[in-house]
């Protein structure tokens, strides 16, 4: 048999068979090995964040909806400054699914499990009709995290704090729109789905006055930054010459008219720094990855209209970047 069937879904011989030789050979550990419905933890003070990943498609440019679950989730809880440490995971299969790319799918997210060292302590697994338009695979995780750093938190932003952005904007959002629409642009676009902790935890090895962070997902550094301008009821300002935008996305932003900034990331994040020097040795730091390569002060906390972001232009000007409104692209992350 050689796709999911409705079979797999029932709980009985099939069901199991699927679990071990798909799920459990690539994912097994002293937990799951248990083969209970739940998992008992060590006591430690956690972060902890669920997320679903219904992305389309599933496999694109720069990785797929696996290495996509994984990353994400353990992104959210790196972004309050605690080291990833267990993953829960529910999957939901479409009837008719290829067993093969649900193989390479599990085998993403085992890797990128073991790049966070982080374990999968509990899982469950569900078949719904190939007429349910769940577009061959849904994942919804929960990440648990171990606190390193705390508190971090955008209402701690003060006027002077530097602004920096870890890597390019929008190369997400613009792969998964080129990948679903079938277009080709010029030169090596693919998603920047990546983990994150890796680059935080040199960040908070080197002692620096980190404010909070947050990874530039659904909408962007727009989103993230009004965010942080509401919930701090401050301004800020961020330049756009120092916003790296890779040729590729610019284009794909002028085909459909999208503005860069409210483009997703999944491989990005927004750090705030006290202190100018401190920040330019954070991008030095960060720089040192090549998921960081890109890093770069984009912009400061500050600004005579509290509560907004302002873009400083190219041309001397300045405007509003405002929260996007609307979904850009369905089923993106």
């Amino acid at each position: 048999m050689s796709v999911v069937t409705l079979a797999h879904g029932a709980g009985g011989t099939e069901t199991r068979e699927l679990i071990e030789t798909i799920f459990a050979k690539r994912l097994g550990n002293e937990f799951l090995s248990e083969a209970e419905d739940a998992a008992l933890i060590p006591a430690e003070k956690y972060a902890i964040s669920t997320d679903g990943f219904t992305v389309s498609p599933i496999i694109f440019a720069g990785g797929d909806i696996g290495k996509l679950a994984v990353a994400g989730s353990c992104n959210d809880v790196a972004m309050k400054g605690a080291k990833p440490k267990y993953l829960t995971a529910s999957f939901i299969l479409e009837e008719g699914l290829e067993l093969s790319i649900l193989e390479s799918i599990i085998t993403s997210f085992a890797a990128e499990l073991k790049r966070n060292q982080t374990l999968l302590i509990s899982a469950d697994t569900k078949v719904v009709p190939k007429s349910s338009g769940v577009g061959g695979v849904l994942i919804t995780t929960t990440a648990l995290g171990v606190v390193k750093r705390e508190p971090l938190g955008a209402k701690n932003l003060r006027v002077g704090d530097s602004i920096i952005a870890s890597g390019t904007v929008g190369d997400h959002g613009a792969a998964i729109f080129a990948a679903r629409g079938g277009i080709e642009l010029a030169g090596d676009l693919k998603s920047d789905c990546a983990s994150l902790w890796e680059l935080v935890a040199a960040l908070f090895d080197a002692n620096l006055p980190i404010v909070c962070m947050r990874d530039a997902t659904r909408g962007g550094l727009a989103a993230v930054s009004n965010e942080w301008a509401a919930a701090a009821n401050l301004a800020i300002t961020l330049r756009e010459t120092a916003i790296s935008v890779k040729r590729e996305v610019l284009g794909a932003c002028e085909l459909l008219g999208f503005e860069p900034y409210a483009l997703a990331n999944e491989g990005m994040m927004i750090v705030a720094v006290r202190g100018e020097k401190e920040a330019a040795r954070a991008v030095e730091i960060l720089q040192q990855f090549e998921t960081g390569k890109n890093a770069a002060i984009i912009g400061t906390v500050g600004g005579k209209y509290s509560g907004k972001v302002v873009l400083q232009t190219p041309h001397g000007t300045a405007r509003f970047l405002e929260m996007p409104m609307g979904e850009l692209l369905p089923r993106i992350c």
